[in-house]
């Protein structure tokens, strides 16, 4: 039986050490199902720093958090084993060293059956995971929210920074081309020729003035549309929302969506086969009241939700097979 969150009605929710929806230690399991770790690297941003400290700001934001998500109807802690494993050590000062930890710590833990939830960590560490989570499952299906494109070719000449994942990402073939998407982007450009090499590489663009106009029921239907029944990484930039909603980030954007408008859209994602997901660019020392740590904790709490749920409903399929008479 899994291991779930400690009872709040028992201890202080704002006491102890913090890990995400005070869930068990990897080491206090042994196993999971679905691992919770963090990556405190923020050498690859172009603006402001301070991402690194991000995951931990999201724990302790998380505390707040419930075993019981009403909006899915689900109990994402209790259907299967979920754990904080820590963080992955990478190193600050040389991002391609850096790169190479990441995957290889994202890879660890996907050999252990693991899913994964990363916690950033700037924009830089989708690539990585993105190459482990690719190794087990093949070239999958990418949804990324985010204010920018972030398929740019380089940035002062460095191929490995937050702007330039997703381009490294198709041209390694870790992507499935015929099932990207961006949700949320807005902003200025440096040029129209971002939007058609963007084009070029496969993505299909879902703006937030989109969300807005088109509504949040629209848009899920055509995103899942795209995704099929693909194996899907999905992976948020939390400058994905107005900085109204998320000020503690390192390039913030004028005009993004709500956080509710966010939350309804991954909670719309249901029927996809979602194998890991990230969630990156919180930058707590731009933060006001925690705002943009909730948000992000609240996020990547319906992220856990959807995998918790699949590989529930993939065990029980599997046990009603088994009982089946021969």
């Amino acid at each position: 039986m899994p291991i779930p969150p400690e009872d709040t009605d028992r201890t202080l929710n704002f006491a102890g050490p913090a890990t995400f929806g005070r869930v068990p230690r990897l080491d206090q399991v042994g196993t999971t199902d679905i691992a919770v770790v963090g990556v405190p690297f923020d050498a690859g941003v172009s603006y402001r720093p301070g991402a690194r400290f991000g995951g931990n700001a999201i724990r302790e934001a998380s505390r707040l958090l419930r075993p019981y998500n009403p909006a899915q109807d689900a109990y994402p802690f209790h259907y299967v084993q979920v754990a904080d494993a820590g963080d992955i050590t990478a190193n600050p000062h040389h991002l391609g060293e850096a790169v190479d930890a990441i995957e290889a710590g994202a890879e660890e833990l996907l050999c252990t059956g693991a899913q994964l939830m990363t916690l950033g960590g700037d924009h830089t560490i989708a690539l990585p995971v993105l190459r482990a989570v690719a190794r087990k499952h093949g070239p999958v299906a990418l949804l990324h929210f985010d204010a920018h494109l972030d398929t740019w070719d380089t940035y002062f000449g460095a191929e490995y920074t937050h702007g330039t994942p997703f381009r490294r990402a198709v041209e390694e073939g870790i992507l499935d081309t015929a099932a990207l998407s961006h949700v949320g982007t807005r902003g200025p450009l440096y040029s129209k020729e971002d939007l058609d090499e963007d084009t070029k590489l496969g993505f299909g663009i879902v703006t937030s003035a989109d969300v807005m106009r088109r509504g949040v029921d629209e848009v899920v239907q055509q995103l899942k549309e795209r995704i099929g029944k693909r194996p899907l990484y999905i992976s948020v930039d939390i400058d994905v929302l107005d900085p109204s909603h998320a000020p503690g980030t390192g390039t913030p954007e004028a005009g993004g969506l709500t956080s509710r408008e966010l939350l309804e859209i991954v909670r719309g994602l249901a029927d996809c086969h979602l194998v890991s997901a990230d969630l990156v660019e919180v930058a707590p020392a731009y933060d006001h009241a925690d705002i943009t740590s909730v948000a992000a904790s609240h996020t990547a709490y319906e992220l856990v939700t959807l995998m918790s749920r699949q590989i529930a409903f993939l065990r029980w399929a599997e046990e009603q097979k088994q009982a089946q008479p021969v």
